[in-house]
């Protein structure tokens, strides 16, 4: 029988064991069923894996090609294969002295020349050698969306304890509500904008950026020195009135959602500064290094991978929870639903057949102990299996209140124990106390969060995907779902304001559309 053959017939077996009896069985089993690497502890002994399991999960590994597949992406095959291009993420934080080939170009030190001028040019706003008209920069505003946004709003808020440079504040929604608030409070004469567009054409990032623009100039702003790009557009940049020394590029073998190490994280190294920033490249370095060379059996990503192919392709539990017990990482559920689902939420493979097994899992968390007392009923009791994904730091930042920390960490710790044991009711008048438990969960912990720790998760969960992607033969790096929408939405732009535009393909979308006019006509200033 094939893995997948295998490991549907052991799914019946082993589902109807109970969680915590397998500990019982295997004193063991909680060093056998974790691994490390780096500074990182992957716990997945609280799932229903076990020896035979693993042994099928790791040959779908073997099978599916993931290590020679692993080698093309980090040799510079154009692995992306319905765009045609090369996936080098894991470039922009190489070392010196490495190199990496696209089209027999080594691409290094067009990379390591970029961050040099990116280093500069955060020394420069940070040290008030670049200054606004009003003086020097105290605050940085981010304009982009999905990759250009998630990715440094997420890692801005996991790293604030390190903050000291002009904090950053990022506007992604097209609601003007969002960029409203976040400058009400900024002064247009100290705010350096920074547009991360690609290609200088996303219609939220430029309705945005034209927006910013009209409010930095009307308060006295300089669009010459308060201005800069991502963008591999330079001349869409100058166009705008940003000068192309303040346009920071990079390769299409970088994907939007895989670009926070390179110049769409240049509001994070303004806001903690170049060494810091280098730490959180080193740390997903160190990841790299780990995930290219290690045995599958002890590799962290790809045992990552296999926990979440059990949960999701095999045992059909189609959610999955992401539970930082870590305030600062509380976009990271966000940025994690991006990453998998974005990459992995395909119906067809490579080669465009169907995907037989399901794609991505549904991505959603919220920090502990919040979410406690909001979902955390659905997970012990609910009718649907969710399993949870908790990352725990070993010490806090806050030495001063190290007993929140310990609270907080025996908080996430009971959960995934509650998770598995469960509770049996008392009787039948006690029913509603009953928790089912045998319900799977893994821990990530860390000694602390720092840049060079958030990097590796990062790294992880980015290889983690790319394992997935391998094994389901899905291509993880393009997103033509994404590209409908937009699509459509362009068509009907014309028809909001007016009845002139395109028609809308279905009476239900002419109906919205002309209660949307009327309303809006009702609620014009007169």
């Amino acid at each position: 029988m094939s893995p997948w053959q295998e490991l549907e017939a052991e799914r019946e077996r082993i589902c109807k064991a109970e969680m915590a009896g397998l500990f019982v069985a295997d004193p063991q089993r909680a060093k056998r069923f974790s691994v490390t690497a780096c500074d990182l502890l992957f716990d997945f002994s609280k799932t229903h894996i076990d020896d035979v399991i693993l042994t099928h999960l790791l040959r779908l590994v073997e099978e599916c090609g993931v290590a020679g597949q692993r080698d093309l992406m980090l040799k510079g095959y154009r692995i992306n294969s319905s765009e045609d291009r090369a996936v080098l993420h894991t470039a922009l934080r190489e070392q010196d002295g490495q190199q990496r080939f696209v089209d027999h170009v080594d691409i290094m030190p067009e990379i390591h020349q970029t961050l040099a001028t990116l280093r500069s040019f955060a020394n420069d706003i940070r040290n008030g050698i670049i200054r606004g008209s009003g003086g020097c920069i105290e605050n940085v505003v981010n304009i982009g969306i999905g990759g250009s946004h998630l990715g440094p709003e997420m890692a801005c808020r996991a790293l604030s304890f390190c903050v000291d440079g002009p904090p950053a504040h990022f506007i992604a929604n097209i609601d003007g509500a969002e960029a409203k608030e976040v400058l009400a409070g900024l002064n247009p004469k100290t705010t350096l904008v920074i547009v991360a567009s690609k290609t200088f054409t996303t219609l939220e990032t430029m309705t945005n950026a034209e927006s910013v623009r009209q409010w930095l100039l009307a308060g006295g702003g300089s669009l010459t020195s308060q201005f800069a790009a991502v963008s591999s557009d330079v001349e869409k940049c100058r166009d705008f009135g940003i000068a192309p020394e303040r346009v920071f590029g990079f390769g299409d073998y970088i994907g939007g959602r895989y670009s926070v190490w390179g110049p769409v994280g240049l509001a994070l190294m303004i806001a903690i500064g170049p060494r810091r920033f280098q730490e959180f490249l080193n740390g997903g370095n160190q990841m790299d290094g780990h995930f290219a060379t290690a045995p599958a059996a002890q590799n962290l990503p790809v045992l990552h991978a296999l926990t979440g192919i059990w949960h999701n392709q095999v045992c059909r539990h189609r959610a999955r929870a992401i539970l930082p017990y870590d305030r600062r990482l509380r976009r990271l559920p966000a940025y994690l639903q991006q990453l998998i689902m974005e990459s992995n939420g395909k119906s067809v493979t490579r080669d465009g057949t169907a995907v037989s097994y399901g794609s991505a899992a549904i991505i959603w968390g919220e920090p502990g102990t919040n979410g406690q007392h909001a979902f955390y009923q659905a997970l012990h009791q609910g009718t649907q299996v969710i399993p949870c994904e908790f990352l725990l730091a070993a010490r806090g930042h806050e030495d001063d209140l190290s007993h929140h920390h310990e609270i907080l960490i025996a908080n996430c710790l009971a959960q995934s124990e509650a998770l598995m044991t469960g509770r049996q009711p008392g009787g039948d008048e006690e029913s509603h106390r009953g928790c089912p438990g045998s319900r799977p969960s893994t821990t990530l912990v860390y000694p602390q969060l720092s840049p060079s720790v958030l990097g590796q998760i990062i790294a992880m969960n980015e290889h983690s995907v790319f394992v997935e992607g391998a094994i389901l033969g899905i291509n993880s790096f393009d997103q033509w779902g994404v590209e409908l929408g937009k699509e459509i939405a362009l068509s009907l732009l014309g028809s909001v304001g007016t009845d002139t535009g395109s028609p809308p393909s279905s009476g239900s979308t002419a109906m919205l559309l002309d209660y949307v006019r009327q309303e809006r006509s009702a609620l014009a200033p007169s």
